[in-house]
Order: structure tokens, then sequence, then C-alpha cells
């Protein structure tokens, strides 16, 4: 089967009661700050955080009385298996959701506490997914696949019946791709309401499987990214095929992009966003050219991502601003060293956050001494002040 506005409309009407129609707003200060008018689709408000329900409430919808009592499977350890299973309880529908193994418990216990039955069986995803089918032909029930399936497409469609109704100027929809299933609804959906909508796909540089099929091109596939949602060796037959004539452009964004992205929807729009529900951002912020002056729609895809890694990434984004800098000192090891650096800091108005005393390192002197001293400051130009001051007080200092 193909895959129809008319199937993305039922989906709609079908899915009425059931999932959000998520704020769909404009952001006066990403706005401002990319020459770009930016409306953003809050898809991380819905019960489960993401985009995803759509697309598993619609299959789920779709089944017979003898489909449901059989039950469904899925390999997932991500959005998908927990919207599907938080669907499946509320629908009276056995879910089974494999998982590969090394998948997080707290995805794990929280796919769980929605009652599906979890196995985990697989070092990989194509093998936790093989075993997911195999678990799903022996126990007759149906398969519901993440992306690769027309069904679950027309439900991730509904997302650009709803931008397209809520703002109908829109110019263009960035769209994060993995599997493609969401691309596909939506390019579908947008191109029979707007023809002329430019539709922009977004990769993670280390899973780019779209942008390879659509070129020939044998780029090597894999690795760890932040953006895991999107993180799909391979894009789906169908998935692919159906979206591959409506995509204008595909750009390929690198891991620094999407940290930049999450860290500037936390500082400027004062929400939580996973990686690849930054990937629209992090297109804009990477090529700014490609969209200034424009009236771009973004799908904030999702909003499960682990607060270790927030945590890191906020750091690492004051990092890269220089607002959290580490001055490393060598010198002369004795008494009030240490305190007359923590005095030139201090005048010049630097807040110390941490401190480390080295002086086993080999390549300096035994009578000597390394500090590494992170110290919170204003902006690079604070920092290099306070480079500066330190560096007239006569010690060797590398700044990072």
């Amino acid at each position: 089967m193909s895959l129809t506005y008319k199937d993305i409309t039922a989906a709609a009407e079908r899915l009425k009661g059931h999932v959000l129609n998520t704020p769909f707003y404009h952001s006066q200060r990403l706005s401002a700050a990319t020459r770009t008018q930016v409306w953003i689709k809050a898809e991380n408000q819905q019960y489960t955080s993401a985009f995803k329900e759509r697309g598993a409430l619609n299959k789920l919808l779709s089944l017979s009385d003898d489909e449901r009592a059989r039950g469904v499977y899925a390999a997932s350890a991500g959005n998908h298996a927990q919207g599907l299973a938080y669907h499946g309880q509320r629908l009276g529908i056995p879910v089974t959701i494999v998982m590969p193994r090394g998948t997080p418990f707290v995805k794990v216990q929280k796919t769980q506490s929605y009652g599906a039955k979890i196995v985990i069986e697989g070092a990989s995803f194509d093998e936790t997914s093989a075993y997911a089918q195999k678990l799903c032909r022996d126990a007759g029930a149906v398969y519901v696949d993440p992306f690769n399936d027309e069904i679950v497409m027309a439900g991730q469609g509904t997302v650009a019946i709803e931008m397209l109704k809520a703002v109908p100027e829109i110019d263009t929809l960035i769209i994060p791709i993995g599997g493609g299933g969401l691309i596909a609804g939506m390019a579908v959906a947008a191109k029979a309401i707007k023809p002329s909508i430019r539709i922009v796909g977004v990769e993670t540089v280390m899973y780019p499987s779209f942008h390879t099929r659509r070129n020939g091109l044998a780029s090597p596939v894999g690795g760890s990214t932040i953006a895991e949602g999107i993180a799909v060796k391979d894009i789906g037959e169908r998935s692919f095929a159906i979206a591959d004539p409506l995509v204008d452009e595909v750009l390929v964004i690198e891991e620094a992009d999407f940290e930049r992205a999450i860290a500037m929807y936390v500082n400027v729009e004062k929400t939580v966003t996973e990686g690849a529900g930054a990937a629209g951002i992090a297109a804009v912020l990477r090529h700014p050219e490609k969209f200034e002056g424009q009236k771009v729609g973004l799908i904030m895809t999702g909003g499960n991502i682990d607060m270790r890694l927030l945590a890191s990434i906020l750091q690492r984004e004051l990092v890269r601003e220089k607002r959290l800098v580490t001055y490393r000192i060598l010198g002369d090891d004795r008494p009030g060293m240490l305190s007359q650096m923590a005095d030139v800091i201090s005048s010049k108005g630097g807040n110390i956050v941490d401190v480390a005393h080295n002086r086993l390192v080999l390549d300096v002197p035994a009578k000597g001494a390394e500090f590494d001293i992170m110290v919170e400051t204003q902006d690079a130009r604070h920092a290099h002040e306070i480079s500066e001051a330190l560096r007239n007080t006569g010690y060797a200092l590398r700044m990072d």
C-alpha cells in the first residue's frame, strides 16, 4: 500500500481526544537569534513526552477485535516503546517490547510502568528487531514497526496537519529523520495542503541513512550520538519510497550542533528536549543562510533525555561559551601560591568552582606544582581578562 493525504486525515480524526494537539507557538527569542521566523511544535508535551504516540496509537486503533486480543510486539528502546505500551494499556491490548541489551534501566522501568512485557535480547537494533519479529510470529500477534508501516506514518503525519492549520503561512518544515516515518507522513500531509512548502530533513552525521540512500553513497553509519532517537542505520524501505520524492533537502548535522541546540532550548525557551527533538533548531543554527527571512516550522519531537546527559550538555555549553574556564598554572609548590591565584581571580570577579592540585606530573619540576582552577566567568572577554591578570603574576598559564 501507499500513503495518501486521506489516510492522514482519517488518522487525525481517529486520534482526536486520545493525543494532544500540542502547542505550536512563535518564538520571538529564537527568531531574533537566527534572523528566521521560528515556530515550534511542542510534541514533548505528549503524555509520554514524544510524537511517537501518534503512529503507535493509530496502528492500535486500526486493529480488529481478534488482532487486539492476540496483542502486539515491537522492538524499541525509546519513545515508540513507551507510546505503544501506554496506549496499549489504555485500550486493553497486550504489548510486548523487545529491547536490546544495555538499554538504560530507566527506559525499561518506564515502559514496564505502562503495563508492557519487556524482553531483553540483541546487541543491536537489527538483532533486537529480528528477535521481536520471530517472537511475534510464534505468538501469532501483530508486529508494530516504529517507522516502516504506512498506518504508523499516517499517525505521524497528523503533526503537519495541526501545524499548517494553526499557521498556514509556514514556508518550510524542518523534520528529523531516523527511520523516516515522521518525515514521510508529514511530507505527504504538508505537500497536499500546501504544495509550495519546502520540506527539509535533518540527520546526525553518524547516521545519515536517508542522505546516503538518496545519493547512492556508502558512508559509514554508526557510533554513539546524543540524538539516539534518529540513530537508525537503515532508512525504512517504505518510508524512504514515500518521502524521497517530497523532501527538498536533507542536512547532516554534527554532534556539537545538537548539543548547542539542546542548551538553547533550555536557556532560551526554558524547555527540555532530547537530542533528536533539537534537530530542527540545530539545522537553523548550522545553516542560517538557508532559512534567513523564512517562516519555519520546527518539531520538538520529544523530551525524553537522561538528566545526567542533560547536565553534561549544559556544562559543556558553558565551556564552549567560555563561561566555565579551566586555568592551568605551573608554579612553585610553596605556601600562599594558591591563595595568590585566588586573590587575582577574585579581584577580577571570577568565581572559583573547583581546584585540582597535582604534584606528580612528570613534566613539572619536583619542587613545582600544577594547579587546575575551574572558574565561572561572565563571557569570553571576562575569561580573557582573568587570564591576563594571572599571567601578570609571572607564572606559566594555559587556559582551557
